[in-house]
């Protein structure tokens, strides 16, 4: 079994515009054609999340859709489990969450999961154990009876994480799966990405939301106009090298006045950034809602 769920190698997607598509790239000519994809390449190790970085427009779901296996590239390979992903054979290891997945709305997020869980050949008691353990899962017991046309937006991305996963796929692979949702149902979302990790499920995630997928990524690749930008673990890219950061708790103002002192005594070094650290909004919004929610139940 290989160790490397995704391997994006050389990856160039044209398009045409007027005429001759790929055919125009490879003689080198300059018009009819637009390169929305520019020798990417990368790599998504078994049981880890990958996050695709970048504004709309960047690439990001030109490569998501070669690594489906929905699109063939221009030049270069893109392989899933060490299988070409024009290979048929790589879709059964693969589950897929669109940005703006659609549903049959009449359905009830039971007979939706049903449905999906069909497709792939479940039936019988291993499909009602499965629909029942995903229900779970994503937190959506309570409205398995419920039609699609009632669900948030929120419910409707963990349903559609639930399908993406009813078939016990090695690797998820998810566009802006919070897009819209509001910030408990973003949190929602995380947590369940980082449970398909514990999992040993390795989740492919391409969003142009960095704030909302630092908390989950191992390796972070930023996209633009096509081409790799930059990329490495969250800590690499997060980190900045010239400076340390040092947090007191319960300091007593003659203890920081003779921090102060010793640091203007060391020369080239400067206080960048001093003060009590911020929270963010999000994490203040979700304290109160879960603070309302707890006197709710109380």
């Amino acid at each position: 079994m290989s160790d490397i769920a995704v391997d994006v190698k050389n990856l160039t997607k044209v398009f045409q515009v007027g005429g001759g598509g790929a055919n125009v790239f490879k003689q080198g000519l300059t018009s009819s054609y637009v390169v929305a994809v520019d020798n990417l390449s990368f790599q998504v190790k078994a049981g880890e999340v990958y996050g695709l970085i970048g504004p709309n427009g960047s690439g990001k779901s030109t490569t998501m859709k070669v690594v489906l296996g929905l699109m063939a590239p221009t030049e270069g390979h893109a392989q899933v489990f060490g299988l070409d992903s024009g290979d048929i054979r790589a879709r059964h290891d693969i589950g897929f969450l669109p940005e703006n997945p659609y549903f049959y709305r009449h359905l009830t997020g039971e007979e939706t999961l049903k449905f999906y869980g069909k497709l792939c050949g479940l039936k019988g008691a291993e499909l009602k154990d499965r629909i029942g353990e995903l229900l779970a899962l994503v937190d959506l017991e309570g409205a398995r009876k419920r039609r699609l046309s009632g669900y948030s937006k929120g419910m409707l991305q963990r349903i559609g994480l639930a399908q993406a996963i009813i078939q016990r796929p090695r690797l998820v692979i998810l566009d802006e799966p919070t897009a819209g949702v509001d910030p408990v149902g973003s949190r929602q979302i995380r947590d369940l990405v980082l449970r398909l990790k514990d999992d040993g499920i390795s989740v492919f995630l391409c969003s142009h939301l960095l704030e909302q997928v630092q908390e989950v990524c191992d390796h972070v690749g930023i996209i633009f106009e096509g081409r790799m930008q930059q990329e490495g673990t969250l800590d690499e890219l997060v980190s900045v090298e010239n400076r340390y950061s040092l947090t007191l708790e319960d300091a007593d103002p003659e203890t920081i006045k003779e921090i102060e002192a010793l640091i203007s005594k060391t020369k080239g070094t400067t206080i960048a950034e001093q003060g009590h650290p911020k929270t963010t909004l999000e994490r203040l919004f979700i304290k109160i809602a879960g603070e309302k929610e707890a006197n709710k139940k109380s």
